[in-house]
């Protein structure tokens, strides 16, 4: 038991030693931000106090809040020390949802404002900078907050439980691991969205609405329809979503406009749909997909065992 909890305390030790020493480091890099950009732009007024707001979001209170962690770390007052910084963790969710406008704004503003274009381009020139771009700064409260994630979870595995530490160190990962979680279902929809936005524009025309509320992209890809005549099978490119399949082919090569485009053949509703593999159980090569509708069945074909079989994966989940 002492040899245990001795290997506890090394590993312990060297978590809230790296801990305290990467938040140093980002401290530095934060204050980077907020000296040569933020304090000198108020004083300047470049920016309008809205559109500093916008691009830099709640960076100083995020600086003001980990610079109390740090002190607390320094006189070893881990539990008090990540307790009260638990309070702040809020602030990195809201820096997530502000982050793709404050990367739109910046953009805008390096466009259209001549004097914040060079202001921000002397700024960079700093050897302070190492060569960095202010761009590359911003997203530098995410990645923390996933280095938090696991500091803590080292510090709790490596603690007593029957020490008071020891709550207040599990509580501290519970919350980190729910800002987290929130951040990262920030980027899923923004993510989620670029994929639905970047299909609508590969459709031609907007006869098939994909940009709907609460519909969730899956996978897409190319696959043989077998039809139910004795015709040629056909080369189709499929998109799976959270509620429909959508099959389309190629608009004509020569097409003026939409060349590059594909055409919309069919919608299908998942909610009354079933799935069966014909075959690809063996290790034949390809398989079959039996789709059955209300009204139609559809019968989907690969070369491919392992497309078949990720394909069917991936439609069972969906219909389910």
């Amino acid at each position: 038991v002492e040899d245990q909890r001795a290997r506890w305390e090394r590993k312990r030790s060297r978590a809230a030693k790296e801990l305290l020493e990467t938040e140093h480091k980002y401290l530095e890099q934060l204050d980077l931000v907020l000296t040569y950009f933020v304090t000198i732009l108020k004083a300047k007024g470049t920016l309008k106090p809205a559109v500093l707001e916008t691009i830099f979001g709640p960076l100083e209170s995020l600086y003001s809040a980990s610079h109390i962690l740090s002190l607390h770390l320094e006189k070893g007052n881990l539990g008090p020390g990540l307790e009260n910084f638990c309070q702040s963790l809020d602030l990195y969710g809201h820096y997530a949802e502000n982050l793709e406008q404050a990367n739109k704004t910046l953009k805008e503003q390096l466009r259209k404002n001549k004097s914040f274009r060079r202001f921000k381009k002397l700024q960079e020139t700093r050897p302070q900078f190492q060569g960095r771009e202010l761009e590359d700064l911003l997203p530098l409260p995410l990645q923390r907050l996933h280095q938090y994630k696991h500091f803590f979870r080292d510090l709790l595995e490596n603690t007593s439980p029957d020490t008071a530490e020891y709550q207040k160190l599990a509580k501290a990962v519970k919350s980190v691991s729910e800002v987290s979680q929130w951040v990262q279902d920030i980027f899923d929809k923004r993510e989620n969205s670029l994929q639905l936005l970047r299909i609508q524009k590969l459709l031609k025309g907007q006869k098939t609405q994909i940009l709907t509320p609460g519909r969730w992209y899956i996978r897409e890809g190319w696959l043989l329809v077998v039809p139910s005549k004795g015709e040629e099978l056909k080369r189709r490119m499929f998109f799976l979503f959270s509620d429909i399949l959508i099959a389309a082919k190629p608009c004509h090569p020569l097409h003026l406009l939409n060349s590059h485009k594909l055409s919309c053949q069919a919608v299908y509703p998942l909610h009354q749909c079933s799935v069966d593999k014909v075959f690809g159980h063996t290790r034949s090569q390809g398989g079959l997909l039996s789709l059955s509708f209300p009204h139609k069945t559809l019968l989907l074909m690969s070369s491919n065992q392992q497309e078949i079989h990720d394909w069917y994966r991936s439609l069972i989940a969906a219909v389910r």
